[in-house]
């Protein structure tokens, strides 16, 4: 009995199945059957009811979970305590936002590698949605999402937010501003994709002028900035993205009479045994914004003169 043995133990028993832990751990499904196996003859009891299609604790099988959960709760302490960062090693499923990836993501993982160097980073660009989707059924590790995850067992805090401003580029004629959203609503407008956030409030913003918007959703920022830059519309996004093209003059901003909500995102992960390192990237993360913050804040009033 060992730690690994331990840790496919627990992933078998909340993923339920050998496949999927085998993948979430990288080892071969034969590895994974061989280390239950022998955990089995150890204890001399079965921990699986292997006679459907998922691998369902059996009655002592539910017994064990509970000391083994504590005990990987104190490994994870006992290293986050004791052991020197280059002995913390492993693989950490990071799901991101494009919108953080085109910000300080990698800021967070300069951070991450100096503070955990044997620890390797998988990276899923991908919507919000889905991310959510993605950490509930634990396909990845820690996520930084639009929204919350309100799911037992799982940890969400808010950490960071965006203000919208709507872009266009010169080659577009708009009214004058701040423009009506009957006069929007005229405008094709490019957006995130129709899953989103962004793209519901958009929705919400020009459906009462009851004008047949033409609206064009991608899930891919680069391809909304590109569409936006061509002239094939107009877009609401984070300054934060954009600094290059609104200051080579290739897009420009415009004043609308209703504003949009703020992008508020969330950082979320598991709160199961074992996670420390996981809550460490998540600290860093905070502490990552808060830095960003600090240096782009304005300065204080009686600097300004």
């Amino acid at each position: 009995m060992n730690i690994k043995t331990l840790e496919t133990f627990v992933w078998i028993a909340r993923l339920g199945s050998f496949r999927a832990t085998a993948k979430r751990l990288y080892a071969s499904q034969p590895t994974i059957s061989a280390r239950i196996v022998s955990l089995e003859d150890e204890l001399r009891t079965e921990l699986f009811d292997r006679t459907g299609r998922k691998a369902v604790l059996t009655a002592k099988g539910r017994q064990l979970l509970v000391y083994a959960e504590k005990i990987l709760q104190l490994h994870s302490e006992l290293l986050e305590t004791v052991a020197r960062p280059d002995a913390i090693h492993g693989t950490i499923r990071l799901g991101v936002s494009e919108t953080i990836a085109y910000t300080w993501l990698p800021r967070l993982i300069e951070k991450i590698s100096e503070a955990y160097p044997a620890i390797n980073l998988e990276l899923d660009v991908d919507i919000s949605v889905n991310l959510a989707d993605k950490l509930t059924s634990r396909e990845i590790d820690i996520a930084f999402l639009i929204g919350e995850v309100n799911q037992p067992d799982f940890v969400s805090r808010p950490f960071c937010r965006y203000s919208l401003v709507w872009v266009a580029s010169p080659s577009i004629v708009l009214p004058e501003e701040p423009i009506s959203l009957a006069d929007l609503a005229r405008i094709p407008i490019i957006t995130y994709p129709r899953r989103s956030e962004p793209y519901a409030n958009i929705r919400s913003l020009v459906n009462p002028t009851n004008h047949p918007t033409q609206i064009h959703s991608s899930s891919s920022l680069s391809t909304i900035i590109r569409m936006t830059v061509d002239g094939l519309g107009i877009s609401a996004l984070p300054r934060e993205i954009l600094t290059r093209e609104l200051a080579s003059g290739v897009l420009r901003e415009f004043r609308v009479e209703a504003s949009l909500p703020d992008l508020v995102f969330s950082t979320a992960y598991s709160a199961s045994p074992g996670a420390g390192v996981v809550r460490a990237v998540a600290d860093l993360a905070l502490a990552t914004v808060t830095e960003e913050n600090r240096t782009h804040a304005p300065p204080p009033d009686d600097q300004l003169y």
